[in-house]
Protein backbone atom coordinates (compact mmCIF):
# COMPACT_ATOMS: atom_id res chain seq x y z
CA UNK A 1 0.00 0.00 0.00
CA UNK A 2 2.83 2.32 0.90
CA UNK A 3 4.38 1.73 -2.34
CA UNK A 4 0.69 2.40 -4.01
CA UNK A 5 1.04 6.21 -2.43
CA UNK A 6 4.52 6.76 -3.10
CA UNK A 7 4.18 6.28 -6.95
CA UNK A 8 1.30 8.18 -6.82
CA UNK A 9 2.67 10.97 -5.54
CA UNK A 10 5.50 10.41 -8.14
CA UNK A 11 3.24 10.31 -10.80
CA UNK A 12 1.55 13.10 -9.27
CA UNK A 13 4.59 15.65 -9.43
CA UNK A 14 5.61 14.31 -12.41
CA UNK A 15 2.64 15.79 -13.50
CA UNK A 16 2.88 18.98 -11.98
CA UNK A 17 6.56 19.46 -13.24
CA UNK A 18 5.18 18.71 -16.90
CA UNK A 19 2.36 20.62 -16.67
CA UNK A 20 4.02 23.69 -14.51
CA UNK A 21 7.01 23.51 -18.23
CA UNK A 22 3.86 23.45 -20.11
CA UNK A 23 2.50 27.14 -18.41
CA UNK A 24 5.94 28.42 -18.49
CA UNK A 25 6.04 28.20 -22.16
CA UNK A 26 2.97 30.20 -22.73
CA UNK A 27 3.10 32.59 -19.72
CA UNK A 28 5.02 34.95 -21.17
CA UNK A 29 3.53 35.15 -24.70
CA UNK A 30 0.83 36.32 -23.52
CA UNK A 31 2.38 38.71 -20.70
CA UNK A 32 4.29 39.88 -24.04
CA UNK A 33 1.41 41.02 -25.89
CA UNK A 34 -0.34 42.27 -23.37
CA UNK A 35 2.49 44.95 -22.24
CA UNK A 36 3.20 45.48 -25.01
CA UNK A 37 3.37 49.43 -25.17
CA UNK A 38 5.35 49.50 -21.68
CA UNK A 39 7.94 47.58 -22.54
CA UNK A 40 8.37 49.63 -25.81
CA UNK A 41 8.79 52.64 -23.70
CA UNK A 42 10.94 51.39 -21.01
CA UNK A 43 13.57 49.86 -23.94
CA UNK A 44 12.97 53.08 -25.56
CA UNK A 45 12.04 51.10 -28.84
CA UNK A 46 8.34 51.30 -30.45
CA UNK A 47 5.34 48.61 -30.55
CA UNK A 48 6.60 47.66 -33.79
CA UNK A 49 9.99 46.82 -32.21
CA UNK A 50 8.70 44.20 -29.52
CA UNK A 51 6.25 42.84 -32.33
CA UNK A 52 9.80 41.78 -34.33
CA UNK A 53 10.60 40.06 -31.03
CA UNK A 54 7.74 38.36 -31.01
CA UNK A 55 7.65 37.65 -34.35
CA UNK A 56 10.96 36.19 -34.07
CA UNK A 57 10.53 34.26 -31.15
CA UNK A 58 7.68 32.27 -33.13
CA UNK A 59 9.96 31.95 -35.83
CA UNK A 60 12.52 30.13 -34.18
CA UNK A 61 10.39 27.85 -32.32
CA UNK A 62 8.55 26.74 -35.75
CA UNK A 63 11.65 26.73 -37.82
CA UNK A 64 13.64 24.36 -35.05
CA UNK A 65 10.63 22.33 -32.84
CA UNK A 66 11.35 18.85 -35.11
CA UNK A 67 14.86 18.91 -34.43
CA UNK A 68 14.28 19.81 -30.35
CA UNK A 69 12.51 16.45 -30.76
CA UNK A 70 14.39 14.85 -32.75
CA UNK A 71 17.15 15.83 -30.35
CA UNK A 72 15.43 14.19 -27.43
CA UNK A 73 15.20 10.92 -29.03
CA UNK A 74 18.96 11.04 -29.18
CA UNK A 75 19.96 12.29 -25.65
CA UNK A 76 17.77 11.22 -23.62
CA UNK A 77 14.15 13.13 -23.20
CA UNK A 78 14.88 14.34 -19.70
CA UNK A 79 17.93 15.34 -20.51
CA UNK A 80 16.46 17.41 -23.03
CA UNK A 81 13.78 18.82 -20.89
CA UNK A 82 16.37 19.92 -18.30
CA UNK A 83 18.80 21.67 -21.10
CA UNK A 84 16.17 23.34 -22.62
CA UNK A 85 15.06 24.72 -19.18
CA UNK A 86 18.54 25.45 -18.84
CA UNK A 87 18.58 27.54 -22.37
CA UNK A 88 15.42 28.63 -21.36
CA UNK A 89 15.92 30.35 -17.62
CA UNK A 90 19.21 32.18 -18.97
CA UNK A 91 17.13 33.80 -21.88
CA UNK A 92 14.40 35.02 -18.67
CA UNK A 93 16.93 36.25 -16.70
CA UNK A 94 18.48 38.02 -20.21
CA UNK A 95 15.21 39.24 -21.06
CA UNK A 96 14.59 40.20 -17.49
CA UNK A 97 18.20 42.91 -17.20
CA UNK A 98 17.56 44.05 -21.02
CA UNK A 99 18.55 47.37 -21.23
CA UNK A 100 17.58 47.55 -24.91
CA UNK A 101 15.58 45.92 -27.97
CA UNK A 102 18.52 43.81 -28.98
CA UNK A 103 19.15 42.25 -26.29
CA UNK A 104 15.28 41.42 -25.68
CA UNK A 105 15.66 39.74 -28.52
CA UNK A 106 18.94 37.68 -27.18
CA UNK A 107 16.87 36.97 -24.14
CA UNK A 108 13.79 36.34 -25.29
CA UNK A 109 13.16 35.18 -29.06
CA UNK A 110 16.38 33.34 -29.07
CA UNK A 111 17.34 32.17 -26.12
CA UNK A 112 13.90 31.13 -24.73
CA UNK A 113 12.98 30.12 -28.64
CA UNK A 114 15.81 27.63 -28.41
CA UNK A 115 14.69 26.15 -24.46
CA UNK A 116 11.10 26.28 -26.13
CA UNK A 117 12.22 23.74 -28.75
CA UNK A 118 13.78 21.36 -26.15
CA UNK A 119 11.17 21.87 -23.94
CA UNK A 120 7.87 21.13 -25.76
CA UNK A 121 8.38 17.63 -27.56
CA UNK A 122 9.94 16.27 -24.44
CA UNK A 123 6.71 16.87 -22.83
CA UNK A 124 5.27 14.79 -24.78
CA UNK A 125 7.24 12.09 -24.34
CA UNK A 126 7.62 12.02 -20.96
CA UNK A 127 3.94 11.48 -20.72
CA UNK A 128 4.74 9.11 -22.57
CA UNK A 129 7.29 7.41 -20.71
CA UNK A 130 5.81 7.96 -17.13
CA UNK A 131 2.06 7.32 -17.61
CA UNK A 132 0.36 3.79 -18.62
CA UNK A 133 -1.50 3.89 -21.50
CA UNK A 134 -4.63 4.24 -20.46
CA UNK A 135 -3.86 7.20 -18.00
CA UNK A 136 -2.25 9.23 -21.04
CA UNK A 137 -5.41 11.36 -21.89
CA UNK A 138 -6.12 12.50 -18.82
CA UNK A 139 -2.44 13.75 -18.49
CA UNK A 140 -1.92 15.04 -21.90
CA UNK A 141 -5.35 16.73 -21.04
CA UNK A 142 -4.18 18.44 -18.01
CA UNK A 143 -0.59 19.26 -19.27
CA UNK A 144 -2.44 21.20 -22.13
CA UNK A 145 -4.73 22.85 -20.33
CA UNK A 146 -1.82 24.56 -18.55
CA UNK A 147 -0.79 25.85 -21.73
CA UNK A 148 -4.21 27.12 -22.58
CA UNK A 149 -4.72 28.37 -18.88
CA UNK A 150 -1.45 30.45 -19.09
CA UNK A 151 -2.98 32.32 -22.07
CA UNK A 152 -6.19 32.61 -20.32
CA UNK A 153 -4.56 34.03 -16.81
CA UNK A 154 -1.66 35.89 -18.45
CA UNK A 155 -3.29 39.68 -19.43
CA UNK A 156 -4.30 39.23 -15.83
CA UNK A 157 -0.80 38.44 -14.83
CA UNK A 158 1.15 40.58 -16.71
CA UNK A 159 -1.81 43.40 -15.98
CA UNK A 160 -1.03 43.19 -11.55
CA UNK A 161 2.79 42.73 -12.27
CA UNK A 162 2.95 45.43 -15.10
CA UNK A 163 1.28 48.03 -12.97
CA UNK A 164 2.09 47.53 -9.83
CA UNK A 165 5.82 46.90 -10.07
CA UNK A 166 7.21 45.90 -13.35
CA UNK A 167 7.01 43.38 -16.50
CA UNK A 168 10.69 42.63 -15.81
CA UNK A 169 9.37 41.15 -12.78
CA UNK A 170 7.40 38.49 -14.32
CA UNK A 171 10.42 37.11 -16.42
CA UNK A 172 12.84 36.84 -13.54
CA UNK A 173 9.97 35.23 -11.78
CA UNK A 174 10.28 32.39 -14.46
CA UNK A 175 13.99 32.20 -13.39
CA UNK A 176 12.61 30.50 -9.96
CA UNK A 177 9.60 28.66 -11.79
CA UNK A 178 12.68 27.08 -13.93
CA UNK A 179 14.99 26.29 -10.62
CA UNK A 180 12.22 24.16 -9.45
CA UNK A 181 11.26 22.67 -12.19
CA UNK A 182 14.76 21.40 -12.25
CA UNK A 183 14.46 19.84 -9.21
CA UNK A 184 11.58 18.19 -9.38
CA UNK A 185 12.64 16.62 -13.12
CA UNK A 186 14.49 14.58 -11.42
CA UNK A 187 12.02 12.44 -9.97
CA UNK A 188 11.06 11.93 -13.91
CA UNK A 189 11.36 8.10 -15.54
CA UNK A 190 13.22 8.56 -19.25
CA UNK A 191 13.42 5.15 -21.11
CA UNK A 192 16.84 3.57 -22.00
CA UNK A 193 18.23 4.91 -25.52
CA UNK A 194 19.26 2.49 -27.99
CA UNK A 195 21.56 3.49 -30.74
CA UNK A 196 22.68 7.04 -31.36
CA UNK A 197 21.99 7.83 -34.71
CA UNK A 198 23.80 10.99 -36.33
CA UNK A 199 21.21 14.12 -36.18
CA UNK A 200 20.24 14.51 -40.07
CA UNK A 201 21.75 18.49 -40.52
CA UNK A 202 20.70 18.62 -43.85
CA UNK A 203 16.40 17.72 -42.71
CA UNK A 204 17.13 19.96 -40.26
CA UNK A 205 18.23 22.85 -41.93
CA UNK A 206 15.82 22.51 -45.18
CA UNK A 207 13.13 21.85 -42.41
CA UNK A 208 14.01 24.68 -40.89
CA UNK A 209 14.06 27.38 -43.59
CA UNK A 210 10.45 25.96 -45.24
CA UNK A 211 8.71 26.19 -41.94
CA UNK A 212 10.58 29.65 -41.52
CA UNK A 213 9.32 30.75 -44.62
CA UNK A 214 5.73 29.67 -44.48
CA UNK A 215 5.54 31.13 -40.94
CA UNK A 216 6.80 34.65 -41.72
CA UNK A 217 4.92 35.10 -45.16
CA UNK A 218 1.64 34.08 -42.76
CA UNK A 219 3.00 36.71 -39.44
CA UNK A 220 3.55 39.16 -42.58
CA UNK A 221 0.12 38.61 -44.06
CA UNK A 222 -1.89 41.44 -42.09
CA UNK A 223 0.51 44.13 -43.04
CA UNK A 224 1.63 42.79 -46.60
CA UNK A 225 -1.71 41.50 -47.62
CA UNK A 226 -2.87 37.91 -48.51
CA UNK A 227 -2.41 37.92 -52.23
CA UNK A 228 -2.94 41.13 -53.79
CA UNK A 229 -0.09 43.62 -51.83
CA UNK A 230 -1.16 46.46 -49.43
CA UNK A 231 0.00 50.04 -50.53
CA UNK A 232 3.47 50.15 -49.93
CA UNK A 233 3.67 46.36 -49.49
CA UNK A 234 6.35 44.71 -50.69
CA UNK A 235 5.61 42.66 -54.30
CA UNK A 236 6.84 40.39 -56.88
CA UNK A 237 4.93 40.30 -60.19
CA UNK A 238 2.21 42.13 -59.07
CA UNK A 239 1.57 39.71 -56.05
CA UNK A 240 2.11 40.00 -52.35
CA UNK A 241 5.41 38.71 -51.33
CA UNK A 242 3.33 36.79 -48.85
CA UNK A 243 2.03 34.29 -51.48
CA UNK A 244 5.61 34.07 -52.78
CA UNK A 245 7.39 33.31 -49.21
CA UNK A 246 4.47 30.46 -48.64
CA UNK A 247 4.91 28.81 -52.26
CA UNK A 248 8.83 28.73 -51.72
CA UNK A 249 8.19 27.62 -48.02
CA UNK A 250 6.29 24.37 -49.46
CA UNK A 251 9.21 23.89 -52.40
CA UNK A 252 11.71 23.66 -50.36
CA UNK A 253 9.31 21.38 -47.59
CA UNK A 254 8.90 19.13 -50.55
CA UNK A 255 12.46 18.96 -50.71
CA UNK A 256 12.81 18.07 -47.43
CA UNK A 257 10.18 15.17 -47.94
CA UNK A 258 12.23 14.38 -51.08
CA UNK A 259 15.63 14.19 -48.69
CA UNK A 260 14.40 12.38 -45.72
CA UNK A 261 12.72 9.38 -48.13
CA UNK A 262 16.53 9.32 -49.99
CA UNK A 263 18.18 8.69 -46.34
CA UNK A 264 15.68 6.28 -45.59
CA UNK A 265 16.51 4.20 -48.92
CA UNK A 266 19.69 4.29 -48.02
CA UNK A 267 19.19 3.07 -44.29
CA UNK A 268 20.09 6.09 -42.99
CA UNK A 269 18.14 7.99 -39.56
CA UNK A 270 15.95 10.69 -41.12
CA UNK A 271 15.05 13.53 -39.18
CA UNK A 272 11.51 12.97 -39.67
CA UNK A 273 10.05 9.36 -41.15
CA UNK A 274 8.39 9.77 -44.14
CA UNK A 275 6.44 6.88 -42.93
CA UNK A 276 5.01 8.70 -40.01
CA UNK A 277 3.38 11.27 -42.27
CA UNK A 278 1.67 8.76 -44.18
CA UNK A 279 -0.15 7.26 -40.79
CA UNK A 280 -3.37 8.55 -41.43
CA UNK A 281 -4.28 8.96 -37.18
CA UNK A 282 -1.12 10.82 -36.71
CA UNK A 283 -1.84 13.32 -39.51
CA UNK A 284 -5.78 13.19 -38.51
CA UNK A 285 -3.99 14.46 -35.27
CA UNK A 286 -1.89 16.67 -35.94
CA UNK A 287 -5.14 18.12 -38.71
CA UNK A 288 -6.70 19.05 -35.64
CA UNK A 289 -4.36 20.28 -33.29
CA UNK A 290 -3.43 22.47 -35.90
CA UNK A 291 -7.31 23.56 -36.13
CA UNK A 292 -8.02 24.16 -32.57
CA UNK A 293 -4.85 26.06 -32.18
CA UNK A 294 -5.73 28.15 -35.07
CA UNK A 295 -9.40 29.00 -33.48
CA UNK A 296 -7.85 29.24 -30.11
CA UNK A 297 -5.14 31.74 -31.24
CA UNK A 298 -7.55 33.85 -32.89
CA UNK A 299 -9.97 34.07 -30.28
CA UNK A 300 -7.77 34.82 -27.83
CA UNK A 301 -6.63 37.52 -30.49
CA UNK A 302 -10.26 39.15 -30.63
CA UNK A 303 -11.64 38.56 -27.37
CA UNK A 304 -9.07 41.03 -26.16
CA UNK A 305 -9.20 43.61 -28.45
CA UNK A 306 -13.24 43.71 -28.13
CA UNK A 307 -12.58 44.03 -24.52
CA UNK A 308 -9.67 46.38 -23.84
CA UNK A 309 -9.75 48.52 -26.95
CA UNK A 310 -13.51 48.68 -27.63
CA UNK A 311 -14.71 49.02 -23.97
CA UNK A 312 -12.13 50.48 -22.74
CA UNK A 313 -11.63 47.70 -19.67
CA UNK A 314 -8.29 47.87 -18.11
CA UNK A 315 -5.85 45.25 -17.98
CA UNK A 316 -6.82 43.28 -15.03
CA UNK A 317 -9.87 43.44 -16.19
CA UNK A 318 -9.95 42.19 -19.42
CA UNK A 319 -7.96 39.14 -17.48
CA UNK A 320 -10.46 38.72 -15.25
CA UNK A 321 -13.16 38.61 -17.95
CA UNK A 322 -11.51 35.62 -19.86
CA UNK A 323 -10.97 33.55 -16.30
CA UNK A 324 -14.17 31.22 -17.12
CA UNK A 325 -12.81 29.74 -20.00
CA UNK A 326 -10.09 28.58 -18.33
CA UNK A 327 -12.26 27.04 -15.28
CA UNK A 328 -14.43 25.08 -18.02
CA UNK A 329 -11.14 24.27 -19.61
CA UNK A 330 -9.64 22.42 -16.72
CA UNK A 331 -12.99 21.04 -15.75
CA UNK A 332 -13.02 19.48 -19.32
CA UNK A 333 -9.69 18.63 -19.73
CA UNK A 334 -9.28 16.83 -16.27
CA UNK A 335 -12.87 15.48 -16.00
CA UNK A 336 -13.89 13.38 -19.43
CA UNK A 337 -10.95 11.59 -18.78
CA UNK A 338 -11.39 11.17 -15.33
CA UNK A 339 -15.32 10.08 -15.85
CA UNK A 340 -15.05 8.45 -18.84
CA UNK A 341 -12.53 7.11 -19.65
CA UNK A 342 -13.31 4.63 -22.61
CA UNK A 343 -15.39 7.16 -24.00
CA UNK A 344 -14.55 7.81 -28.06
CA UNK A 345 -12.11 9.90 -28.90
CA UNK A 346 -13.62 10.90 -31.99
CA UNK A 347 -16.86 12.02 -30.06
CA UNK A 348 -14.77 13.72 -28.07
CA UNK A 349 -13.11 15.93 -30.51
CA UNK A 350 -15.94 16.29 -32.83
CA UNK A 351 -18.32 17.66 -29.28
CA UNK A 352 -15.08 19.92 -28.67
CA UNK A 353 -15.55 21.73 -31.89
CA UNK A 354 -19.04 21.46 -32.15
CA UNK A 355 -18.75 23.31 -28.68
CA UNK A 356 -16.12 25.69 -30.14
CA UNK A 357 -18.42 26.69 -33.22
CA UNK A 358 -21.55 27.31 -30.77
CA UNK A 359 -19.08 29.54 -28.20
CA UNK A 360 -18.16 31.51 -31.25
CA UNK A 361 -21.85 31.71 -32.71
CA UNK A 362 -23.08 33.10 -29.46
CA UNK A 363 -20.07 35.64 -29.02
CA UNK A 364 -21.20 36.87 -32.90
CA UNK A 365 -25.21 37.19 -32.20
CA UNK A 366 -24.36 39.12 -29.40
CA UNK A 367 -21.89 41.80 -30.46
CA UNK A 368 -23.47 44.54 -31.43
CA UNK A 369 -22.52 48.55 -30.66
CA UNK A 370 -24.17 48.72 -27.44
CA UNK A 371 -22.79 45.38 -25.78
CA UNK A 372 -20.77 45.23 -22.61
CA UNK A 373 -18.17 43.06 -20.97
CA UNK A 374 -21.15 40.47 -20.03
CA UNK A 375 -21.78 39.06 -23.93
CA UNK A 376 -18.20 37.30 -23.21
CA UNK A 377 -19.32 35.48 -20.47
CA UNK A 378 -21.39 32.49 -21.70
CA UNK A 379 -18.78 32.01 -24.99
CA UNK A 380 -15.50 31.86 -22.72
CA UNK A 381 -17.57 29.26 -20.52
CA UNK A 382 -18.54 27.06 -24.02
CA UNK A 383 -15.03 27.84 -25.62
CA UNK A 384 -13.06 26.53 -22.32
CA UNK A 385 -15.32 22.84 -22.77
CA UNK A 386 -14.68 22.92 -26.12
CA UNK A 387 -10.43 23.95 -26.10
CA UNK A 388 -10.76 21.21 -23.13
CA UNK A 389 -12.44 18.22 -24.99
CA UNK A 390 -9.91 19.09 -27.49
CA UNK A 391 -6.95 18.96 -25.10
CA UNK A 392 -8.46 15.69 -23.75
CA UNK A 393 -7.65 13.39 -26.13
CA UNK A 394 -5.50 15.16 -28.97
CA UNK A 395 -2.23 14.73 -27.50
CA UNK A 396 -3.18 10.66 -26.67
CA UNK A 397 -4.29 10.20 -29.97
CA UNK A 398 -1.25 11.20 -32.03
CA UNK A 399 1.62 9.73 -29.37
CA UNK A 400 -0.20 6.37 -29.56
CA UNK A 401 -0.34 6.20 -33.40
CA UNK A 402 3.62 5.51 -32.68
CA UNK A 403 5.85 3.36 -30.77
CA UNK A 404 6.60 5.21 -27.64
CA UNK A 405 10.31 5.61 -28.88
CA UNK A 406 9.34 7.80 -31.54
CA UNK A 407 7.17 10.19 -29.08
CA UNK A 408 10.18 12.78 -28.88
CA UNK A 409 9.80 13.08 -32.92
CA UNK A 410 5.85 12.76 -32.46
CA UNK A 411 6.05 15.79 -30.14
CA UNK A 412 8.19 17.88 -32.47
CA UNK A 413 5.35 17.35 -35.58
CA UNK A 414 3.20 18.25 -32.58
CA UNK A 415 4.18 21.88 -31.21
CA UNK A 416 5.24 22.38 -35.36
CA UNK A 417 1.31 22.24 -36.22
CA UNK A 418 0.19 24.12 -33.17
CA UNK A 419 2.55 26.49 -33.77
CA UNK A 420 1.56 26.78 -37.75
CA UNK A 421 -1.97 26.75 -36.49
CA UNK A 422 -1.54 29.45 -33.96
CA UNK A 423 0.34 31.62 -36.63
CA UNK A 424 -2.05 31.46 -39.19
CA UNK A 425 -5.33 31.71 -36.61
CA UNK A 426 -3.46 35.28 -35.52
CA UNK A 427 -3.00 36.11 -38.97
CA UNK A 428 -6.40 34.97 -40.09
CA UNK A 429 -7.97 36.76 -37.41
CA UNK A 430 -6.25 40.25 -37.80
CA UNK A 431 -6.23 40.49 -41.24
CA UNK A 432 -9.69 39.65 -41.88
CA UNK A 433 -10.57 42.37 -39.17
CA UNK A 434 -8.52 45.02 -40.49
CA UNK A 435 -9.98 44.46 -43.87
CA UNK A 436 -13.37 44.64 -42.80
CA UNK A 437 -13.16 47.78 -40.26
CA UNK A 438 -11.56 49.77 -43.16
CA UNK A 439 -13.87 49.10 -45.89
CA UNK A 440 -16.98 49.44 -43.19
CA UNK A 441 -14.87 52.49 -41.61
CA UNK A 442 -14.49 54.49 -45.41
CA UNK A 443 -18.30 53.35 -46.07
CA UNK A 444 -19.40 54.40 -42.64
CA UNK A 445 -18.10 58.03 -43.30
CA UNK A 446 -18.69 57.76 -47.15
CA UNK A 447 -22.53 58.00 -45.89
CA UNK A 448 -22.47 60.25 -42.69
CA UNK A 449 -23.52 63.57 -43.82
CA UNK A 450 -21.64 65.39 -40.55
CA UNK A 451 -18.43 64.60 -42.36
CA UNK A 452 -17.35 66.70 -45.46
CA UNK A 453 -16.32 64.85 -48.70
CA UNK A 454 -12.63 66.09 -48.65
CA UNK A 455 -11.94 64.61 -45.05
CA UNK A 456 -13.49 61.36 -46.58
CA UNK A 457 -11.14 61.54 -49.76
CA UNK A 458 -7.95 61.97 -47.37
CA UNK A 459 -8.99 59.01 -44.74
CA UNK A 460 -9.43 56.45 -48.70
CA UNK A 461 -5.36 57.79 -49.02
CA UNK A 462 -4.29 57.43 -45.79
CA UNK A 463 -6.28 53.78 -44.90
CA UNK A 464 -5.16 52.33 -47.88
CA UNK A 465 -3.29 49.98 -46.46
CA UNK A 466 -6.01 49.47 -43.30
CA UNK A 467 -7.54 51.32 -40.15
CA UNK A 468 -6.08 50.89 -37.03
CA UNK A 469 -8.06 49.37 -34.38
CA UNK A 470 -8.44 52.32 -31.67
CA UNK A 471 -10.83 53.31 -29.18
CA UNK A 472 -13.10 56.03 -28.90
CA UNK A 473 -10.85 57.85 -26.66
CA UNK A 474 -7.86 57.24 -28.45
CA UNK A 475 -9.30 58.38 -31.91
CA UNK A 476 -11.08 61.58 -30.11
CA UNK A 477 -7.76 62.55 -28.85
CA UNK A 478 -6.11 62.21 -32.48
CA UNK A 479 -9.04 63.85 -34.15
CA UNK A 480 -9.36 67.10 -31.57
CA UNK A 481 -5.34 66.98 -31.75
CA UNK A 482 -5.19 67.14 -35.54
CA UNK A 483 -8.28 70.18 -35.25
CA UNK A 484 -10.89 68.18 -36.44
CA UNK A 485 -14.14 70.21 -35.79
CA UNK A 486 -16.45 68.64 -33.07
CA UNK A 487 -19.04 67.48 -35.45
CA UNK A 488 -16.79 65.75 -37.98
CA UNK A 489 -14.68 64.33 -35.25
CA UNK A 490 -18.51 63.01 -33.85
CA UNK A 491 -19.10 61.13 -36.62
CA UNK A 492 -16.33 59.74 -37.40
CA UNK A 493 -16.09 58.43 -33.92
CA UNK A 494 -19.52 56.76 -34.74
CA UNK A 495 -18.44 55.25 -37.92
CA UNK A 496 -15.43 53.48 -35.97
CA UNK A 497 -17.48 52.34 -33.50
CA UNK A 498 -19.31 50.23 -35.96
CA UNK A 499 -16.76 49.26 -37.96
CA UNK A 500 -14.93 47.69 -35.22
CA UNK A 501 -17.84 45.69 -34.69
CA UNK A 502 -18.43 45.02 -38.47
CA UNK A 503 -14.27 43.68 -37.74
CA UNK A 504 -15.05 41.86 -34.80
CA UNK A 505 -17.88 39.72 -36.62
CA UNK A 506 -16.04 39.30 -39.89
CA UNK A 507 -13.04 37.84 -37.83
CA UNK A 508 -15.19 35.68 -35.55
CA UNK A 509 -17.53 34.35 -38.32
CA UNK A 510 -13.61 32.91 -39.66
CA UNK A 511 -13.08 31.30 -37.25
CA UNK A 512 -16.71 29.51 -36.56
CA UNK A 513 -16.56 28.46 -39.93
CA UNK A 514 -12.39 26.84 -39.31
CA UNK A 515 -14.28 25.03 -36.66
CA UNK A 516 -17.04 23.76 -39.28
CA UNK A 517 -13.70 22.35 -41.68
CA UNK A 518 -11.77 20.70 -39.01
CA UNK A 519 -15.03 18.62 -38.10
CA UNK A 520 -14.46 17.00 -41.49
CA UNK A 521 -11.04 15.96 -40.47
CA UNK A 522 -11.97 14.06 -37.79
CA UNK A 523 -12.56 10.91 -39.60
CA UNK A 524 -9.36 9.09 -38.82
CA UNK A 525 -9.48 10.24 -35.01
CA UNK A 526 -9.74 6.42 -33.32
CA UNK A 527 -13.19 5.39 -32.19
CA UNK A 528 -11.47 4.00 -29.05
CA UNK A 529 -9.39 4.65 -26.70
CA UNK A 530 -5.63 4.00 -27.31
CA UNK A 531 -4.67 0.59 -26.36
CA UNK A 532 -8.32 -0.19 -26.02
CA UNK A 533 -8.62 -2.78 -28.64
CA UNK A 534 -5.70 -4.76 -30.08
CA UNK A 535 -4.52 -3.53 -33.35
CA UNK A 536 -5.62 0.35 -34.19
CA UNK A 537 -6.79 -0.54 -37.64
CA UNK A 538 -4.82 -0.79 -40.91
CA UNK A 539 -2.06 1.62 -39.83
CA UNK A 540 -1.26 -0.15 -36.87
CA UNK A 541 -0.14 -3.07 -39.54
CA UNK A 542 2.45 -1.01 -41.30
CA UNK A 543 5.93 -2.40 -40.50
CA UNK A 544 8.35 0.73 -40.89
CA UNK A 545 11.23 1.49 -43.20
CA UNK A 546 14.26 -0.76 -42.73
CA UNK A 547 16.47 -0.29 -39.87
CA UNK A 548 14.16 1.70 -38.14
CA UNK A 549 12.63 0.85 -34.47
CA UNK A 550 9.28 -0.05 -35.97
CA UNK A 551 5.55 0.50 -37.48
CA UNK A 552 4.32 4.48 -37.26
CA UNK A 553 1.22 3.11 -35.17
CA UNK A 554 -0.06 0.83 -32.70
CA UNK A 555 3.31 -0.46 -31.73
CA UNK A 556 4.15 -2.85 -34.09
CA UNK A 557 7.50 -3.13 -34.77
CA UNK A 558 9.73 -4.49 -37.32
CA UNK A 559 11.13 -7.95 -37.60
CA UNK A 560 8.73 -8.68 -34.27
CA UNK A 561 5.21 -9.19 -33.22
CA UNK A 562 2.68 -6.36 -32.50
CA UNK A 563 3.86 -4.81 -28.73
CA UNK A 564 0.58 -5.24 -26.52
CA UNK A 565 -1.61 -1.59 -26.46
CA UNK A 566 0.04 0.34 -23.97
CA UNK A 567 3.94 -1.58 -24.23
CA UNK A 568 6.74 0.80 -24.35
CA UNK A 569 10.29 -0.17 -25.29
CA UNK A 570 11.08 -3.45 -24.17
CA UNK A 571 11.79 -3.51 -20.33
CA UNK A 572 10.99 -0.25 -20.06
CA UNK A 573 8.46 -0.98 -17.06
CA UNK A 574 10.83 -3.46 -15.31
CA UNK A 575 13.25 -0.54 -15.09
CA UNK A 576 10.81 2.46 -14.26
CA UNK A 577 7.86 1.54 -12.84
CA UNK A 578 5.06 3.50 -14.26
CA UNK A 579 3.22 5.66 -11.53
CA UNK A 580 -0.67 5.93 -12.21
CA UNK A 581 -2.14 8.82 -11.85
Amino acid sequence: MRTTAATRRRGGTVLLTLAAGQFLMTLDTSVMNVSIATIANDLGTTVTGIQTAITLYTLVMAMLMVTGGKIGALIGRRRAFAIGCVVYGCGSLTTSLAPGLGVLIVGWSVLEGLGAVLIMPAIVALVASNFEQAQRPRAYGLVASAGAIAVAVGPLVGGLVTTYFSWRWVFAGEVLIVLVILVLARRMADPERGERPALDFAGTALSALGLGLVVFGVLRSGTWGWILPRPGAPALLGLSLVLWLVLAGGVVLWLFLLWEHRRVARGREPLVDPAMLGNRRLRAGLTVFSGQYLIQAGLFFVVPLFLSISLGLSTVETGLRLLPLSITLLAAAAGIPRLWPHISPRRVVRAGLVTLFVALVAFFAALDAGAGPEVTTVPMLLAGLGIGALASQLGSVTVSAVPDERSSEVGGLQNTFTNLGASLGTALAGSVLIAVLTSSFLDGIRDNPAVPPQVTAQAEVQLAGGAPFVSDAALEANLAAAGVPAPTAQGIVESNRDARIQGLRAAIAVLALAAVVAVFFTRRIPEEQPGGSPGAGEDSRRSGPAGHSGGVDGGTRAGGPAAPPGAGSPGRDEQHPVPPL
